[in-house]
């Protein structure tokens, strides 16, 4: 019997890449299950012949049913911080009381041994995928170069990358690359429990502005300030307090070396060798 295959936060940018991923390697449409909020927001996958269902992280009653006779899940962690906890530990449950056989999830590089301020959800995630007791797969993506490129606009206009990094390498890779590895991850055969540490080839922000700057032909530059320079700088920005602690702290784990990799995890699933951070950029900006 063939497998049938569902992805949730289909209407955001990494589950609409994964279904599509999927339906490129020639997964049937009809074994691909679309989870979404907002189901009216993906009417295009509906018209490829992906079963579109409606699953609300917010309203665990939805879920049940969206994961009904599902064989592997992929579970796309939320965006809204602070909440991502009840909202994974609901889809969760949901898939164990569906029968789900195996479960992805996509966390965050080295979750359980850093101090990234977004791990501790994570962290909390993944206990929950071992207590319920289904095989699960645990997808820990390192920073998506996206995070950067969606700020071009302000580094163009300002020619200058604020952070407070100390020079340090980031492991990144684009979303298509991470959706990708999600997609080969959904469809292997796996054994038992896994953990895939992913991240792409390592640059640091100085690298990005380079980058930046050969793609567009604008100068960009980086400047590396100290934490307090760098927290007064966003202040004066005018960035609310809680943003500002929240941006700092990701910099001093950038700088601790939290968000680089040597795993070849990321390679392995693609089955070739990750985008570069310059092949990445050019394609977005040029």
């Amino acid at each position: 019997m063939s497998q049938v295959y569902a992805v949730t936060g289909v209407s955001g940018h990494l589950g609409r890449l994964v279904v599509s991923e999927l339906l490129d390697r020639g997964v049937g449409a009809d074994q691909v299950v679309a989870i979404a909020r907002a189901p009216g927001k993906v009417d295009d996958l509906a018209e490829r012949g992906v079963q579109v269902r409606e699953g609300d992280y917010d309203r665990p009653e939805t879920l049940r049913a969206a994961l009904a006779g599902v064989d592997r899940l992929l579970l796309v962690s939320g965006s809204e911080i602070g909440r991502r906890v009840p909202q994974h530990t609901a889809v969760i449950e949901a898939a164990k009381v569906a029968g789900v056989e195996r479960i992805l999830y996509t966390s965050v590089l080295r979750a359980d041994s850093v101090g990234n301020p977004v791990a501790p959800e994570h962290v909390e995630t993944e206990k929950a995928l071992r207590a319920a007791g289904v095989p699960h797969t645990v997808l820990r993506n390192s920073w998506y170069v996206e995070v950067y490129t969606g700020q071009a606009e302000q580094y163009l206009r300002t020619g200058r990358i604020l952070g407070a990094t100390g020079g340090a390498l980031v492991s990144g890779a684009s979303r298509a690359d991470y959706a990708a590895a999600a997609a080969s991850a959904l469809l292997e055969n796996a054994d038992g429990d896994r953990v895939h540490e992913l991240g792409g080839p390592g640059f640091s922000l100085a690298d990005l502005a380079a980058a930046i700057t050969d793609a567009t032909g604008t100068e960009v530059v980086y400047e590396d300030l100290t934490p307090e320079a760098y927290r007064a700088a966003l202040a004066e920005a005018g960035v609310d307090e809680a943003t500002t602690g929240f941006l700092v702290a990701l910099d001093g784990s950038i700088a601790a070396g939290e968000l680089t990799t040597e795993s070849d995890d990321l390679r392995r699933l693609l089955g070739r060798e990750p985008a570069t951070l310059t092949e990445v950029v050019r394609s977005q900006l040029s």
